[in-house]
């Protein structure tokens, strides 16, 4: 259970911040840039999940409400690295494959009444479209930064959280065209339309 008492600390004026089993590390290290990105993204997302309650399907917007939930565990995951604490008794929260799982059902779903693209999409169309692409574009700079740190800490770094993150952007993006009436008011990239 998570208890917040105070919203400042002031245990961060040096530069560091806690991680999830006690110790401390730079604000700037690559596990901080790994889990505050993911804090990152699921505040985009939070922009869509607006946008989607504008729409009469709640569907989409039920997603995105369980997806954010899961955002946290990802968090959860990264700010704790992979090692002894796993051995205790009660060892840190993980992302589970099922986790994972879920969202390639939910792309599966959504990309089966998609026509197929012959060209990339620009972001846009609808506003919950718009939204959706910005979500996206932060979960890959998330996952870029996952990937960074499981370079650095290979054994203390869950590759189930980059796995995760690498669907969510699929998924965010196939959304994106469900948004835009299942692609057909995508805006489409023209090479070269404007030398």
């Amino acid at each position: 259970m998570v208890k917040i008492n105070k919203v400042y600390t002031k245990s961060g004026d040096d530069g560091t911040t806690a991680l999830g089993f006690g110790g401390r590390t730079s604000k700037t290290s690559p596990r901080v840039e790994a889990y505050g990105t993911v804090d990152e993204a699921n505040a985009t997302l939070g922009l869509a999940v607006i946008e989607s309650d504008r729409v009469p399907n709640a569907e989409v917007g039920n997603l995105l409400r369980r997806i954010q939930n899961d955002l946290f565990d990802v968090g959860a995951d990264l700010c704790v690295p992979v090692g002894e604490a796993d051995r205790g008794e009660h060892p840190p929260l993980r992302v589970q494959p099922s986790q994972t799982e879920h969202l390639e059902h939910a792309i599966d779903r959504y990309n089966e009444r998609q026509e197929p693209l012959t060209s990339f999409v620009l972001p846009g169309g609808s506003p919950l479209a718009a939204a959706l692409h910005v979500a996206r574009t932060t979960v890959r700079r998330a996952e870029r930064r996952t990937v960074s740190l499981m370079e650095a800490e290979p054994a203390a770094t869950s590759p189930e959280t980059v796995r995760y993150l690498n669907r969510l952007s699929d998924l965010l993006f196939v959304l994106g065209r469900a948004a835009n009436d299942d692609g057909r008011q995508d805006v489409l990239w023209k090479p070269g339309a404007n030398r």
